[in-house]
């Protein structure tokens, strides 16, 4: 990692901490389970599922009793919970004895699709009633880099983003974050963040992915978005010196904006203790109407109603090799990208009912 760069996708922090938090770590390779759950019966047909459908079938061809019928139902149902039980049991298995895909980032999908998505779905789909719009934008096969804007105070917003491209794109694909260098140095969140497919943002990790065709995803206002005023909600920040650019025209993947809406408000930023931020190392310490007065409890996120809009990709395949070296094109580029989501930003929040409804 000694010689890799950084892209300036969230702050113009100092290179050294991206360094000591290396780029990734590889990863040795495990032995796929030999065995997995059981399958899944086939689903019955939408007729009989219908009230009384069973019983209309078999009247009309002569047969006017069923017998047995309740008890194959209960039957079924018991053989599901059955299956669902010898599931979980052969997951668990595989966990312990090791055997289980990562790649070389760390990424784990089935840790991911089993389990943390799990954790985040109920929020996404309970908490904050996360509407989601144009996720079909992102192509359904290949390479493909999401940019959006970052809020919140704390990073929520790219964690229901990703269940966001998981749960509703029609092609069910999975978005692999770039993160900031203070994620790797955080103990466990370190862990869960590689597990989950996130790696740190610098340009060999970001292209390496997308030409292998990953939808990648990064918000490249970085710790200027996230830790914001909340008088200065939904103004993006400077979007850095185009990295993010430069990467997706190598790659020659399309760059898909992506606006955010109802991230803003969930934990309002009304002061930042600077000298704290500075003595913990972090980049802003934040103070909001609960945070730190009612302590832990503070911590709780506002029930916002959010939505997610993916807007029309921004093709970069027509361009030659040497435009990832031209500051103007960029320059252009970013700045499109940047108006597309603000404009996308207004729109919604005009659109916008309630903050909570």
């Amino acid at each position: 990692m000694a010689d890799a760069k950084v892209i300036p996708f969230d702050d113009d922090r100092s290179r050294q901490s991206a360094q000591r938090a290396g780029r990734r770590r590889p990863v040795p390779g495990r032995r796929k389970a030999e065995s997995g759950p059981p399958p899944l019966p086939a689903p019955s047909s939408p007729v009989s599922a219908l009230p009384g459908a069973q019983e209309a079938v078999e009247r009309a061809s002569g047969d006017d009793t069923a017998p047995g019928q309740e008890q194959r139902g209960s039957q079924g149902q018991h053989g599901s919970w059955d299956r669902r039980i010898a599931g979980g049991l052969s997951f668990l298995r595989r966990r312990i004895t090791g055997e289980y895909d990562v790649d070389e980032f760390g990424y784990d999908k089935e840790l991911t699709d089993q389990v943390l998505m799990s954790v985040l779905r109920p929020v996404f789909d309970k908490y904050f009633r996360v509407e989601v719009k144009g996720v079909e934008n992102i192509p359904a096969e290949g390479g493909a880099l999401v940019v959006a804007n970052h809020s919140g105070t704390l990073p929520l917003d790219g964690l229901m983003m990703q269940v966001a491209v998981h749960d509703h794109h029609p092609a069910g694909r999975h978005l692999r974050l770039l993160a900031a260098d203070l994620v790797f140095m955080l103990p466990v969140v370190n862990e869960l963040a590689r597990k989950a497919g996130h790696t740190l943002a610098c340009s060999e990790d970001a292209q390496a992915l997308l030409e292998r065709g990953e939808v990648v995803g990064v918000m490249p206002e970085g710790f200027k978005g996230i830790g914001k005023p909340f008088g200065e909600r939904y103004k993006l920040q400077r979007f850095g010196r185009g990295g993010f650019v430069s990467t997706a025209l190598k790659a020659g993947t399309p760059i898909v904006p992506c606006s955010i809406v109802g991230a803003e408000e969930i934990y309002p930023m009304i002061g930042n203790a600077k000298t704290l931020a500075r003595l913990l190392g972090f980049p802003y310490f934040p103070i909001t109407p609960t945070f730190p007065w009612l302590g832990p409890a503070g911590l709780v996120p506002l029930p916002t109603k959010w939505t997610i809009q993916f807007g029309e990709p921004i093709p970069t395949d027509g361009y030659p090799p040497e435009a990832a070296e031209d500051p103007m094109l960029m320059f252009n580029l970013t700045d499109q990208v940047r108006e597309q989501i603000q404009h996308t930003l207004y729109k919604l929040l005009v659109q916008r009912r309630s903050v909570f409804f």
